[in-house]
């Protein structure tokens, strides 16, 4: 067997291990999601979006999909990896794909594209929800696959960072809390930046996640607060980042040894 095919064997079989694990305790990775998804809907579309009305010239439930959409794809895709990958450094069982012949960047590959997998899913089915509550239009499809992809596939990665840093298993829930969750609230999933003083719009345009909601919602509403090419460059240069970062750590054997 040529070492290739041991690359191919070794990445599909990691992808295929990962989708298995989230699809078989599916009452934990793709269930609570789609019900908080469905409050977000209920609460702040129904609810609050009746006295809100109009944001940007859309109805506020239509306005706050997308970025509900998103935010559900970069939980999840970064929970899965950060969550399994420490689960197998935990029990010692990734030092033998250390010591195998198998590259740094196809374990990372591999990994990655698990957290993609459920990223997406979780994006699929959330997406199916919001149809009960609104009627999404579709103003882009190229632009809405590339963002979802590439935001889901920087949030795994930032994951799999996460994971090799971490120590216990409160290390991986840190990241989430205290950075995702703040930015993700303050990226532009309920509001328009426009809405904001001139001051903090410079500001609230420092937040990653700010570009890739907005992108997004380009490519479903055709309305954007940012440069979708823009934020889609961004994208690309803070994954080649980190995934130089991640590859280097894994040769390093950062986190692996204790």
């Amino acid at each position: 067997m040529s070492i290739w095919s041991i690359q191919w064997v070794a990445f599909s079989t990691i992808v295929i291990k990962e989708v298995r694990r989230f699809m078989r305790i599916w009452q934990q990775t793709l269930l609570p999601p789609a019900i908080t998804m469905t409050l977000y809907f209920i609460i702040f579309g129904n609810l609050i979006g009746s006295r809100i009305g109009e944001m940007d010239g859309v109805d506020y439930m239509s306005f706050i999909v997308p970025g509900l959409i998103m935010m559900s794809v970069i939980t999840n895709a970064y929970g899965n990896v950060s969550s399994s990958f420490f689960g197998n450094k935990f029990q010692r069982c990734i030092e033998e794909l250390m010591v195998s012949p198998v590259y740094p960047a196809v374990i990372l590959a591999g990994y990655v594209m698990g957290g993609v997998a459920r990223g997406v899913m979780v994006g699929i089915i959330v997406t199916i929800l919001s149809l009960y509550f609104t009627d999404l239009q579709l103003h882009n499809l190229a632009i809405v696959v590339v963002v979802t992809v590439l935001s889901a596939i920087l949030f795994a990665l930032g994951g799999f960072i996460n994971a090799i840093f971490a120590t216990k298993f409160d290390d991986i829930t840190i990241i989430p809390t205290f950075i995702i969750t703040p930015l993700t609230y303050l990226g532009g999933v309920f509001y328009s930046i426009s809405l904001l003083p001139e001051f903090w719009q410079d500001v609230s345009k420092l937040n990653p996640i700010l570009y890739m909601v907005n992108s997004f919602r380009y490519g479903i509403l055709g309305i954007s607060d940012v440069n979708v090419s823009v934020a889609i460059t961004m994208l690309i240069g803070f994954i080649i980042l980190l995934s130089s970062i991640s590859v280097w750590l894994l040769k390093r054997g950062t986190g692996m040894r204790s």
